[in-house]
């Protein structure tokens, strides 16, 4: 699982791995280890399973990588 901005910053880490068959259990897993403040954060984001945007119900296999990422804002104005 691969966490960015907010979501890094509220496991204190931007990586791990966590057991689970399905996208969902991998982000229970993730609330469970990390807490409250990764949780709310996790209302947010948007997951992405090897490059493609994904649902908690989707399957998920050892070799697959799970990404966190929460809105971006900013820009060019």
């Amino acid at each position: 699982m691969r966490l960015f901005a907010s979501a890094r910053e509220a496991a204190g880490t931007g990586s791990d791995t966590i057991d689970g068959t399905t996208v969902g259990e991998v982000l229970r897993g993730a609330e469970e280890r990390y807490g409250e403040r990764f949780s709310e954060v996790l209302t947010t984001c948007r997951v992405w399973v090897n490059g493609d945007e994904t649902d908690t119900g989707a399957d998920i296999g050892p070799d697959d990588e799970l990404a966190v990422l929460p809105p971006v804002s900013g820009g060019a104005t």
